[in-house]
């Protein structure tokens, strides 16, 4: 008995020793093949938010990690790209949040150039109702669109808010929750740009071992959503 406990002991041992140097083969040849398409995705997403021929820097490791929890929503480091052309400063990206969704975070990447004029909003990631809140994505509605070349004049700028609250953007029916908070967002990261440009773009980068906030997009509801609340908003 004993005998047959021990064999059967060492059978699973060199079971789950042959798995474990199989999944670290597997990770070890795959993980250049993964950091590339991170990559490629990462660039994907950069070029959708800045105009063709504004910059001609290597966009993707001019990067800084920044953090500012009242005006980019998050406590946490978050990557802004530094565009250049001719190496003079011309705009940034920057990875915010919006922290008030209607079923959570939300996350953000914006472009926004030295005059404050913002040329693209993408959302990374959300859990807004589908239906509802996900409008704010790009593949839901063309919502998102509604940021190209708009600029925020200062931090009481009033336009900036959605048009129950007497503001310029549209909200959705049924979901005031998620456009507000966006809307927000957006604005407080303009605000932080347009506040502290010098020395963002002073600062040495420093994003090489960190690993994106990307996100591939999801075959059918928005990207990184997840079954959320399924009421309205107000």
């Amino acid at each position: 008995m004993k005998a047959s406990i021990r064999s059967n002991g060492l059978a699973l041992a060199g079971f789950a020793a042959v798995c474990t140097l199989l999944v670290s083969l597997v990770n070890y040849f795959t993980k250049d093949t993964i950091a590339e398409q991170k990559q490629q995705l990462l660039m994907q997403q950069l070029n959708l938010l800045l105009p063709a021929g504004s910059y001609n820097n290597p966009l993707d490791t001019d990067c800084i990690l920044v953090s500012d929890q009242p005006l980019l929503g998050s406590d946490k480091p978050q990557q802004l790209y530094r565009a250049r052309l001719d190496q003079q400063p011309v705009a940034a990206v920057i990875q915010t949040t919006a922290p008030n969704g209607y079923s959570g975070s939300i996350q953000l990447m914006m472009a926004v150039d030295l005059q404050g004029n913002i040329s693209g909003v993408r959302v990374l990631s959300h859990k807004e109702t589908p239906g509802l809140g996900d409008k704010i994505d790009e593949r839901k509605s063309d919502w998102i669109l509604s940021f190209n070349n708009q600029q925020v004049k200062g931090e009481d700028d009033k336009r900036w808010a959605v048009k129950k609250d007497d503001g310029m953007f549209d909200q959705f029916t049924g979901a005031t929750i998620t456009p507000r908070a966006v809307v927000q967002a957006v604005k407080n990261t303009a605000l932080y740009f347009k506040a502290n440009q010098q020395e963002l773009f002073a600062a040495p980068a420093n994003c090489a071992d960190t690993v994106p906030n990307t996100q591939a997009p999801a075959p059918n509801n928005a990207t990184g959503n997840a079954t959320g609340n399924t009421g309205g908003q107000s």
